[in-house]
């Protein structure tokens, strides 16, 4: 196929012509080919985790032989407040007040007694603080093999 150019250029006439264009196909010289890949990947993670333990009640207990109470309470008769505040958080809670609670006497002095008196408020009781580091490695490694 032949093209024809004609352009005016200042007053001249010119005339030109074009060969024709062909497209080569390009065709690969190889047989065969590896291609390998490596990939590693390192991580780090570093946790802080803080467990806070709670009572949220009070425990008054009492245990023995040969004791009673004297005028016949067996608990605390009044109540108090505390407040606690543990990096930030603010904590208030009401228990018995230590400082009612029943007196207790031997009933009879010549024989063996056995007494025993816990009293367990509410409020923080156990703070736990874990510092954990964990190191994850991975390795990915990739062979393609390709031929013609």
């Amino acid at each position: 196929m032949r093209v024809l150019l004609l352009v005016l250029y200042a007053g001249f006439d010119l005339l030109v012509t074009a060969a024709p264009v062909a497209a080569i196909p390009v065709v690969p010289n190889f047989q065969q080919g590896v291609l390998s890949s490596t990939t590693r990947t390192k991580t780090k993670v570093t946790e802080i985790i803080n467990s806070y333990e709670y009572r949220t009640g009070y425990e008054y207990t009492v245990t023995g032989t040969n004791i009673a109470p004297v005028g016949g309470a067996i608990a605390p008769a009044s109540l108090t407040s505390t407040t606690n505040t543990l990096n930030g958080v603010s904590s208030r809670w009401t228990g018995l007040d230590p400082a009612s609670k029943p007196v207790w006497n031997v009933i009879k002095q010549s024989k063996a007694f056995q007494f025993s008196e816990t009293l367990q408020g509410p409020g923080l009781t156990t703070h736990t603080i874990i510092n954990r580091d964990t190191d994850v490695e991975s390795l990915t490694e990739t062979t393609s093999t390709f031929s013609q």
